[in-house]
């Protein structure tokens, strides 16, 4: 059974599990990527302009770089997603939704985490009828019609911009007085002719039979639209498996982890947007960087643990 054991299994394939793979292969040890989707959300990018080696990429561009980059330099990535991590005596077995089992002697959670919902009657059911969380993926289906953007990140500032290149009106719905998103973005979107900006307001209700026709506002308006998107930031994926490993979490889910991105569990390290790391500065490049500090961690420990 030896030889089927990994040094390292990175659970995500995002810009944190890709690159502690890159660097887990540089340190020689034997590693594995199983993640769901490769890029998690940075897919789901319309325009990225602050990652150091690219003045304008999308996500999934730099996604596709990434991975290439990653396969160069050896990295074995398989496409599953993990539904549970046991202790398997000293070492760890990780296994996928489809039952399949891989045995490890350290384990990098960096599956990332998912878009937040608003939690209105009908959201679900109208999912894909009017309704979505990624602007890049369901855009070009709301052509020349009237969609709304509810947030005021950087992800719904850059959702919103890449809308109004599209349909033939745009709402930002935002509960704050002001846009909080870099002041670029915020430049670029008070440029635009067709957006709208609607502050210290939220959406209180969904209209609509079979799709999506209406939402009433909490100032008591209803806008006509076709398409909802929403941008309200992201939460961590509640696996189990973080309560079944003890893993310490704070009160929103998120994995505490120390300066070498380790967890509260021996053998278990963290990275990318669902740690407390980086000052809580959940950017694509911090989790590059999370990425690689966790491999270099591992390498020192088993080191020392073989």
């Amino acid at each position: 059974m030896e030889s089927n054991v990994y040094d390292l299994i990175i659970v995500g394939s995002g810009p944190a599990g890709l690159t502690a793979g890159i660097y887990a292969n540089r340190y020689k040890l034997k590693t594995l990527v199983i993640g769901k989707v490769n890029g998690g959300l940075m897919t789901e990018a319309y325009k990225i302009c602050n990652f150091p080696t690219e003045e304008k990429i999308t996500g999934f561009e730099l996604t596709e770089k990434m991975v290439k980059n990653a396969q160069a330099q050896g990295v074995k990535i398989i496409n599953k997603e993990v539904i549970d991590i046991t202790e398997f005596g000293k070492l760890f077995k990780i296994v996928s939704f489809d039952n399949m089992k891989f045995i490890s002697r350290s384990v990098i959670l960096a599956y990332g985490t998912t878009h937040r919902r608003l939690d209105l009657f009908r959201e679900k059911e109208l999912l894909g009828k009017g309704i979505s969380y990624c602007a890049t993926c369901d855009g070009m289906f709301f052509k020349n019609k009237v969609v709304a953007v509810v947030g005021g990140s950087n992800s719904a500032i850059t959702s919103a911009l890449y809308l109004s290149d599209i349909a033939k009106k745009v709402y930002i719905i935002y509960r704050g007085k002001k846009l909080r998103g870099e002041p670029a973005w915020v430049e670029s979107v008070n440029q635009c002719k067709n957006v709208e900006i609607i502050f210290n307001s939220q959406v209180a209700e969904l209209i609509g039979e079979n799709k999506l026709e209406k939402i009433k506002i909490s100032n008591g308006v209803q806008l006509d639209i076709n398409g909802l998107f929403i941008e309200i930031g992201t939460e961590p994926i509640k696996y189990d498996f973080i309560k079944n490993l003890k893993i310490d979490t704070d009160k929103k889910g998120y994995i505490k982890v120390n300066q070498a991105q380790q967890t509260s569990k021996k053998g278990v390290w963290a990275a990318g947007d669902l740690t407390t790391g980086s000052n809580n500065f959940r950017q694509i490049i911090t989790a590059c960087a999370e990425g690689a500090i966790a491999s270099e961690s591992i390498f020192k420990y088993l080191k020392t643990s073989i």
